[in-house]
């Protein structure tokens, strides 16, 4: 397929606070997407308020990206004023659309003629019903994950609605995320975003008759591998999606950093001709150095074997951030950065994360520490120190240590 053909899909980037929205669009994010207090799939993320959106949209629109809201769980009868309450105030901000299944939003966004998006919760696997949500006026469908390249291919053949899929983040073993189990457990429930994610951990069988029990298995048979389509995106690309969505509004900064930027690259230098297999490789690398499970190309060539669940509980990233103690000052015409070290010693060539909620994330590497006029080699737990730093950094954000993490 010639490249001049394809249309270059949005980059869609998951905030789930300042920090992550900075991070999302200085890495290179077309566009985000948030949820606020109530209503949102990932509840015990930090989110906004409603008071914000005027805030966040006028932020975004300053730096050409759109937002979208989400409000994608289920909503209970005493909950509808307060879609009276959101709806109206995102369509005022200038919210882009709005991501829902239940009907009682797509209704209010219908009624206050709100754009909106079909969430991937909705399971949507096959063109009927993608023009089903059509004729209600949806803007755009999120795919069910089980949905194989092939089938999205012959989706996008059959209608002109907008189209978006995953193609990195969490993966969940429910269909579409439409998980009971955390409710039955711990009276938490997916379907309202406070999943307690107990399908995470390993699991063990009882004989109650012989009073025995066993290991369910070698893997986390109810834990799947994260999505990771890096090694594949050009088949994506040529697929004709026109989003491509990260997970992630409970990740951290450097998570969301690494994802957004790496993909940028990917998806730039297929247009430009310069994605490789050789950069493919060292971009998987780069996604390994953040929070993963592992990952797994998900159901795009199928159904996923027991090689795509987890060996492990938790994250297998390849580094981990240190925390060592915050910004005091940045001296902008000398770009010179005021450091504590509160926690741990840093020495020179380090890699570093300084964190904050209106500077993002910026990573670099210590060339130099300077204390009272003389370069040192270290600096000890409790020492003030300063550095030179190219970016704009801000007082009290966060300084972390990147370390490696042996296997």
């Amino acid at each position: 397929m010639e490249k001049e053909k394809i249309k270059k899909p949005e980059l869609l980037a998951p905030a789930g606070d300042w920090s992550m929205l900075n991070v999302a669009i200085n890495s290179g994010a077309d566009s985000i997407y948030f949820g606020l207090k109530n209503l949102s799939m990932r509840a015990a993320a930090n989110n906004f308020d409603i008071s914000e959106l005027s805030k966040i949209i006028k932020f975004c629109n300053g730096k050409n990206v759109k937002a979208h809201l989400t409000l994608n769980t289920i909503v209970f009868e005493n909950e509808l004023e307060e879609l009276d309450r959101i709806i109206p105030a995102a369509k005022q901000a200038g919210v882009e659309m709005i991501i829902c299944w239940d009907m009682s939003v797509i209704q209010k966004c219908i009624d206050y003629e709100m754009p909106f998006c079909i969430s991937t919760q909705a399971s949507v696997s096959n063109s009927s019903t993608v023009a089903f949500y059509e004729r209600l006026g949806a803007k755009r469908i999120v795919l069910a994950r089980e949905c194989t390249l092939d089938k999205i291919k012959e989706i996008k053949s059959k209608t002109n609605i907008e189209i978006e899929a995953f193609v990195h983040g969490a993966m969940c073993i429910a269909i579409s995320g439409r998980c009971f189990m955390s409710h039955e457990v711990f009276g938490k429930s997916a379907n309202r975003g406070e999943c307690l994610q107990p399908c995470r951990r390993e699991y063990e069988i009882k004989d109650m008759d012989e009073k025995f029990s066993l290991t369910l298995g070698e893997d986390y048979v109810l834990s799947p591998k994260d999505l990771c389509t890096i090694d594949f995106i050009d088949k994506l690309i040529e697929a004709g999606i026109d989003a491509f969505k990260i997970e992630g509004r409970k990740r951290a900064p450097e998570y969301i950093a690494k994802a957004v930027s790496t993909y940028r690259k990917a998806i730039d230098g297929y247009f430009d001709g310069t994605l490789t297999q050789e950069l493919k490789l060292e971009y998987w690398k780069e996604l390994k150095k953040v929070y993963n499970r592992g990952f797994s190309a998900g159901f795009y060539f199928g159904q996923p074997g027991s090689e795509s669940y987890t060996k492990t509980f938790g994250s297998i990233a390849t580094t981990k951030k240190v925390y060592i103690g915050r910004v005091l000052n940045y001296y902008k015409k000398s770009k010179i950065a005021f450091v504590r070290a509160e926690a741990d010693s840093l020495a020179a060539g380090d890699l570093i994360y300084m964190i904050g909620s209106t500077t993002g994330i910026v990573e670099l590497k210590l060339n130099k520490i300077i204390q009272d006029e003389i370069e040192l080699n270290s600096v000890n737990k409790g020492s003030d120190f300063t550095f030179e730093c190219e970016e704009l950094v801000r007082a009290n954000d966060r300084v972390y240590k990147i370390v490696s993490v042996v296997e």
